[in-house]
């Protein structure tokens, strides 16, 4: 049998008092990440208040991920084709977008907000967690929320398409939602013009800004008068985040 020596009891004393400040950081990391969960909850409550949606509690675990990730975007492929304007930023760019696979969602609720800030909930879930491979699967840049206007050209249509590009890693083999609103579609290659402009985006904004592209592209028929997209870059809780307006190139 062992003996035990008295420097062994005088160390085991040491050893407890370790344990115990390493459980105490422990604890003390724990109270930070729960105070910087509920943190980000709240700032994030404020933001769908004002999209007209309130943030259901399950959505802190995403929103958590999300924010730990938010420096790691991948871009969709494009290629820019052509470039207009005299400013160090261009008035428009046109660019062809490859087909791919793009994980969408439609929802058509009072405003068009409410319809993408649901939309967005359910792809920040799909995206951190609930798919079948049950892991984090990257963001990409821009998300997409193509629009519809009615016949006169006043208004928005209510149902509105927001897609999520999967990460290159994904592409051949998505992994499949947990949700099924959530539908894995083969988007078709598209070529666009696009213009940048900065801030929330309403059905308001949104007209505001395609009045004001139809005004610098003039007359043409190149392009659908019917249906638009609208590219966002950063999360909606940005307040003076990147937006683009697409207009739609007609298939040649």
């Amino acid at each position: 049998m062992a003996r035990i020596r008295l420097e062994d009891l005088d160390g085991l004393g040491e050893e407890e008092e370790e344990e115990e400040d390493e459980g105490g950081g422990g604890e003390d990391e724990e109270e930070e990440d729960e105070e910087e969960r509920g943190r980000l909850f709240a700032h994030w409550e404020v933001v769908a208040s004002t999209h007209r949606v309130s943030l259901p509690p399950d959505m802190a675990g995403p929103i958590v991920q999300m924010n730990r990730h938010s420096q790691v975007r991948e871009p969709v492929p494009h290629v820019a084709l052509s470039r207009h304007g005299k400013c160090e930023e261009a008035a428009y760019e046109e660019r062809h977008y490859p087909a791919g696979k793009w994980a969408c969602v439609t929802k058509g609720e009072p405003l068009y907000e409410q319809s993408i800030s649901l939309s967005f909930m359910k792809l920040m879930r799909y995206i951190c967690k609930e798919n079948s491979v049950g892991r984090y699967l990257g963001m990409t840049v821009p998300v997409l929320n193509e629009i519809h206007l009615n016949e006169e050209g006043t208004e928005l249509e209510r149902e509105v398409l927001t897609a999520y590009y999967l990460p290159g890693q994904f592409q051949q083999n998505p992994p499949v939602p947990m949700d099924p609103e959530i539908h894995i579609t083969e988007r078709a290659p598209l070529r666009v013009i696009t213009r940048v402009f900065y801030g929330i985006t309403t059905e308001e904004t949104i007209l505001r800004e395609i009045g004001l592209f139809w005004e610098l592209l003039g007359s043409t028929d190149a392009v659908l008068r019917e249906t638009y997209i609208v590219a966002t870059y950063q999360n909606p809780s940005v307040p003076q985040r990147r937006n683009e307006i697409w207009f739609i190139r007609r298939a040649e």
